[in-house]
């Protein structure tokens, strides 16, 4: 991970903002993000408040938001960072099944939701091949 506010060594990588309050978490996604071709991990935080205030400094193409957190949670944090015109493509995370998701996933402007399970390197390259395609406003899941 670069410096935070450091400037970017190739604009052309991935810069991915990882936000979860599950140190875990935090730390398996931040690997796949690493071991990912063409991504560079420039931030991990524990909180959507913390990403919020981050966001300009870090400036990720990418934030990996999980969708449960105490405080502002994915979908809220997901409208605020939509809210604020930052060009971050936004994909919510989370360990529960879709179903058991709030519908807010769906509104909040968040690009996709995927499975915790799910975050790897092949998935991580198809997910940011997927969200750079044309798509609706609503969050799509990435199909397994």
């Amino acid at each position: 991970m670069r410096a935070a506010g450091a400037p970017r060594a190739n604009d052309d990588r991935v810069g991915v903002l990882v936000v979860d309050d599950c140190a875990e978490a935090r730390a398996a996604i931040g690997n796949a993000v690493v071991e990912t071709r063409g991504f560079e991990l420039v931030g991990s935080v524990a909180s959507g408040e913390e990403a919020l205030e981050v966001l300009q400094r870090l400036d990720p193409k990418l934030v990996l938001l999980d969708v449960r957190m105490p405080g502002l949670n994915g979908p809220q944090t997901c409208s605020s960072i939509r809210a604020s015109g930052a060009r971050s493509i936004v994909v919510l995370v989370s360990a529960h099944p879709r179903p058991e998701l709030p519908d807010s996933v769906d509104t909040c402007g968040a690009a996709a939701v995927l499975y915790k399970g799910d975050v790897s390197p092949r998935r991580l390259e198809a997910l940011w091949q997927s969200v750079q395609a044309p798509r609706s406003e609503a969050a799509q899941p990435l199909a397994s």
